[in-house]
Parts: C-alpha cells; structure tokens; sequence
C-alpha cells in the first residue's frame, strides 16, 4: 500500500470526476448552476470513494474520514464560519447601504463608476460577502444609470470588481476563512501578503475608472435613503482588529457584541435581532456542510494515492517555485470553473496545494493568498457564478455586456502572476 500511494493512484481521483460529471452536467441540462445542490453532488463522490480500494473495509474508511476531520485547522474554521455568519446576520444590510449613501450622496455623477468601485470595496470588506455587497449596491448602480445616463455595464463592472476585492482580502470572508485555516497560516500575514498584490490592481482600476470619469459629465441626481453613521461602527472595529491582528475570534464576537448593542439602541425588537443571528449562522450551513463532506473525501482519496499522483503530475509540468505557484494558481482556478462557488474551490484544492506548497518550498501564507486570489479572479469573471447572477437580475442587463468592465479581477490576475515571476527573475539574475 505504502509503494502505491508513493507512486500515486490516478484511479483515486475518479470521485472528484464524477463530482463535476454530476454537478456540472446536471447544471448544463437544466441551464441552471444551483439547482444541483452540491453537498449532494460530494455525497455521490463520497459513495464512489467508498467503493474504492479495496484493502481497506468500510469501518476502516469511515476512520479515514474521521481522521480526517480530526484537525484543529478544520474544527477553527467551521466556528470562523459560524461566528461570521452571526456578525453579518446581525447587521445584515443597513450599514452597507449607509456606507453607499454616504459617499453618493455628494458625488458629481460623472465619478459614479469610480466611487461605486470604492464603496463596493469597503462594504465587501466590512461585511465579507460579495454576493451581499452586489445585493446591496447593484440596484444603486441601476439608479444611478437610470438617472444620469452613465453606462450601465461600467457601473456593474465596477460594483462586481470592488465586490471581489472584498472577497479576497476581508476578516471574515468564507474564502479567507477557508485559505487561511487549510494553510494554517493568520489571517493578518494572509492579508499583508495579498495587499500589496491587491494594491496595484485597485490602483490600476482607479486611473481606469478616472479616466471614464473625465471623458464624460453629468450632474448627480441620486437621492439617498436616511444616512445613520451608528452602523458603520461595528464594521469598522472588524476591519481595524483584524488589521491589528487580534485574535479572529476576539474581533467577531466584539463586533457581534457591538452590532447587537447599536441595533437594539436603534429601536430594533430583541427578538428580531435573535432571529437574525440564527439567520446568519444558518446562511452558514451549506459552507460548511461541504468543507465537512471535501474534508472527508479528501481523506479518502490522499488514502488511496490520489494525491500523490497530481503531485507528480503537477511536478513533472511544472518546474521551480514560480511553477508551483502557478500550479496551485491554476489549481484552484480549474475548481472554481468547475463548482462556480471561489469557497468550495479553495477547499478542494486546499490539501493538494499544501503538499505543494511544502514540496516547493512556497509559504503557507503565499500559498492561501493565491487560493484566495484566483478563487476570486474566476469566480467574478464567469457568467455563470453567483455574483454576475446576482448581479445582472438586479439590474435587467447582460452578463455579455458587463464583462469588458470587469477590470479589477483582470488586473488582479496579472498583478499576481507578476507578483510570481518578477522576483524570481530578480534572483535568478543576481
């Protein structure tokens, strides 16, 4: 057995083909990437799984899998996900809208594109979610085309690019959760490593933005809702303890804490404010159900020599630490594609990537930011995943048209990649 999985099984990652097989085909059959529920998709690959490799009998494949949840990395990362969903829930979506309102409110319209890229980026990293920062100020975006006559393409491009940037970089994102407890590694040397990746391209899409703003005019005739700064509190302490580095958990349940005290002095009735505590952890449900059920096959197939066996495949194709890097890059894209969801994607290239890691030499926080990165890049430029869905039924246009203007997950991938190869370069010459 020992000889196998040193060599490695290709036959070991049958599940995962027959994961995408079913999810992917049952997605194109009916035109419809969520109606296949994926947990029930890694059941069936779970099931294949079991059926393989036959040394080892069933009792002895439960314990495989057992084992394999068996890991503070794992457990850490379920409560993260819990206590996030609580903190998000609680707010839910007044002080992302406040944060919108306030900086529209008296902005000339011709700059829309570019303050509704900044807003997007502020209120995905405040509240960790693209889908809720396209929620929210998507049909601002609409309002603001509607009345001033700026393209509406641009500003959706804008509202889903600052909506990534979020994604990839936030506290309490599912997708840094899911990055940073895989690689075990903290969130704040996760956040300074993708940063300065992050930096150039938000910086890039900026002057992009500028320019658009500068070759067109208008007045703004956007009317904001009622502007309370009170919301912006809780935010605010998430993002600035995460930056400090205070422990994740410290950092939730003081915002949890705070959200709860400024909701309740609002006026809000404590049992809504319960109800949407349980909201938001129960949000949480599906995310970790699967980071469950990919731990658990993951176990299995690593048992098998599946693992082994991508590693030497990707070994042979790719050569030195730029390779690797790219490999895992590329790694985490292919799941992306394949599940349309950035957090599943990085939990199953998760374990492949730490082997990968660990073989070239790559650090475990340089590791989670690209899982974290290209999760991201794919998952805001397919047609077809939950952010341009969202996006483009809130506001009656075109996924054809709004990705010409995705510029910030385009620049984010070259960013990366120059990111890889530049300092190598630098030290092969010297």
């Amino acid at each position: 057995m020992q000889e196998q999985q040193r060599k490695g099984n290709w036959w070991a990652l049958l599940p995962i083909a027959v994961f995408l097989v079913v999810y992917i085909g049952v997605s194109l059959i009916f035109n419809d990437f969520y109606v296949m529920s994926v947990v029930v998709a890694f059941l069936i690959a779970i099931l294949v799984a079991c059926f393989q490799n036959r040394k080892l009998n069933f009792e002895n494949k439960l314990s495989v899998m057992a084992n394999g949840l068996a890991d503070k990395n794992i457990v850490t990362m379920i409560l993260i996900f819990l206590a996030a969903g609580i903190f998000a829930g609680t707010l839910g979506r007044d002080g992302a809208k406040t944060v919108a309102d306030l900086f529209l409110s008296f902005i000339p319209s011709n700059y829309s594109a570019l303050v509704l890229f900044i807003v997007s980026c502020f209120v995905s990293t405040a509240m960790g979610t693209s889908c809720g920062t396209i929620t929210v100020v998507a049909p601002i975006a609409l309002a603001l085309s509607q009345s001033t006559g700026v393209s509406l393409p641009l500003l959706v491009g804008s509202v889903i690019g600052g909506a990534m940037f979020g994604d990839n970089l936030s506290f309490i994102s599912d997708t840094t959760i899911a990055a940073t407890s895989t690689q075990g590694c903290k969130m704040k040397d996760k956040f300074k490593e993708n940063f300065f990746i992050a930096l150039p391209a938000a910086l890039l899409t900026i002057v992009i933005l500028l320019v658009f703003a500068f070759t067109s005019s208008g007045t703004n005739n956007y009317v904001p809702e009622k502007i309370n700064v009170w919301l912006l509190i809780p935010y605010v302490l998430v993002l600035v303890g995460g930056i400090a580095g205070v422990n994740v958990f410290i950092v939730l349940l003081s915002g949890i804490a705070t959200a709860i005290i400024i909701k309740l002095a609002l006026g809000a009735q404590i049992i809504s404010v319960i109800t949407a505590m349980g909201g938001g952890a129960s949000g949480m449900f599906e995310v970790i159900m699967v980071t469950v059920l990919v731990t658990m096959l993951s176990a299995l197939m690593r048992e098998f020599g599946g693992f082994d066996a991508l590693l030497s495949g990707i070994k042979r194709v790719f050569k030195g630490k730029v390779g690797g890097q790219l490999g895992i890059s590329l790694l985490v894209s292919a799941m992306d594609v394949a599940t349309a969801n950035n957090t599943v994607a990085i939990v199953m290239a998760a374990p492949i990537a730490k082997t990968i890691s660990e073989d070239y030499g790559i650090t475990n926080t340089k590791t989670a930011s690209l899982l974290d990165i290209f999760g991201s890049v794919v998952q805001g430029i397919i047609p077809y995943g939950a952010q341009m869905v969202t996006a483009v039924s809130l506001t009656a246009t075109s996924a054809g048209t709004i990705i010409p203007f995705l510029f910030y997950p385009y620049l984010l991938a070259i960013s990366a990649i120059a990111f890889m190869v530049i300092p190598a370069f630098f030290t092969k010459k010297a």
